[in-house]
């Protein structure tokens, strides 16, 4: 791990992960190529998947502060999220990684996994205030490799027109039996029920493990009679007409933009959704996704974890580490995670984050619940079970198998 010959552990895992990353140009806010080491030795590089934010976006600024504060010039590249796994990649064989790298949070195992990444022992990182359900994303093989830098996650969106025209009370809502109840009296009144994302990508994992967790049921076993239970409370809302035959294709976007025609009752979607939401015409709420018994289900964590590659020259990594301090400080986190539509990934934060917008409140709730992909030591595995997962949902809700085959053939198929 210290010496500058990279001894990089390319599982066959690790290419599938990487190798559906999609592509795209990066764009960088600094000056000179987008190397990762620049000639000036005060100079250290960041990469991101923030393409959205230039040169005078508030993140860069921040980035800037923090290295000003470190006493080095930050040289800042974004990619597309997909493409920096990659690009991340390339790099560590290369030895020439980014002296810190934000990348998606199920991507931090497999590049720890790979030999990219240090420990949290090696950069003397303290991630005691974090919440361990968050930091379990970046965490592989007892170790862990980082800093959440914020998250997000699912929870139901909910027209309150919608219901009351139906004679539904929301605060009824509080298992899966009360919700299949609500969205027929919703049928009953002419209006459409619940609408989510079940394409076959990862997105209709991330969509369906609420309600996968919420069984009771583990991604180690596709095929338990809990997760039959998941499989078949969505293909039933489709059977009776309570969510309808376009989740199938559905991406949580245009998922969304059914939602916000104001027809619907219920749309399952995140954080991001916020701004959208108050631009959509009609008053709504939000609640957590319901388990099957009651209480909370685990939703997924998106958002990026801050981490420090590995470097021939480990002399760097005292003041990466005060660069990663700095980005993930109390300080810093409210406004940050602000800009990024995150919830902080610490108590301390998300109390100041609720005191200053209490619409956060049940999103933060969700956040608590929520849990890492890759979590449970999952690791590169993910990837294989989610799209074994994907697969099982379209079969069973395009009618081709019933739930119970179709978790059968993505359990036979993962092992």
């Amino acid at each position: 791990m210290h010496s500058s010959v990279r001894r990089l552990r390319l599982t066959a895992a690790t290419v599938t992960v990487l190798a559906v990353a999609g592509t795209a140009t990066a764009c960088s806010s600094g000056s000179g190529s987008t190397g990762t080491k620049a000639a000036d030795t005060g100079t250290y590089t960041i990469w991101d998947p923030y393409p959205q934010f230039d040169k005078t976006s508030a993140w860069t600024k921040l980035l800037d502060t923090c290295g000003t504060k470190a006493g080095v010039k930050i040289k800042r590249t974004a990619f597309d999220t997909g493409d920096l796994a990659n690009k991340a990649l390339l790099a560590a064989q290369q030895d020439n990684s980014a002296d810190v790298l934000i990348v998606d949070n199920p991507v931090v195992s497999t590049l720890a996994e790979a030999g990219v990444l240090t420990t949290t022992a090696d950069n003397k990182l303290d991630t005691s205030k974090v919440n361990p359900n968050l930091l379990a994303a970046g965490q592989s093989g007892g170790k862990t490799y980082g800093m959440p830098i914020g998250a997000n996650t699912l929870a139901l969106y909910y027209n309150k027109a919608v219901l009351k025209q139906a004679g539904v009370d929301i605060a009824s809502v509080k298992d899966w039996k009360s919700l299949t109840a609500a969205l027929a009296k919703v049928k009953k009144a002419g209006k459409k029920g619940i609408t989510f994302s079940a394409i076959g990508t990862e997105e209709g994992t991330f969509q369906f493990l609420p309600w996968f967790w919420g069984s009771g049921a583990e991604l180690t076993a596709l095929d338990s009679g809990k997760a039959v239970s998941a499989l078949t409370l969505w293909q039933g809302w489709l059977k009776n007409g309570y969510a309808p035959n376009s989740v199938l294709n559905n991406t949580q976007t245009t998922s969304w933009q059914e939602f916000a025609t104001g027809d619907y009752a219920f749309s399952e979607n995140g954080t991001w959704q916020l701004a959208n939401a108050k631009k959509a015409g009609f008053e709504y709420g939000v609640v957590p996704v319901p388990a099957a018994d009651g209480g909370s289900a685990a939703a997924p964590t998106g958002g990026e974890f801050v981490t420090v590659p590995v470097q021939g020259k480990t002399a760097r990594y005292a003041t990466s580490q005060k660069i990663v301090t700095c980005l993930t400080s109390t300080e810093n986190l409210l406004d940050t995670d602000t800009t990024l539509s995150y919830v902080a990934p610490t108590t301390e934060v998300q109390d100041k984050q609720v005191a200053a917008n209490a619409e956060l409140k049940p999103w933060v709730d969700a956040v608590k619940a929520a849990k890492g992909r890759t979590s449970d030591d999952l690791g590169t595995k993910y990837p294989k079970i989610s799209e074994q997962l994907w697969k099982a949902v379209q079969s069973a809700l395009s009618g081709s198998k019933s739930p119970k085959d179709a978790l059968s053939a993505a359990q036979s198929a993962v092992k």
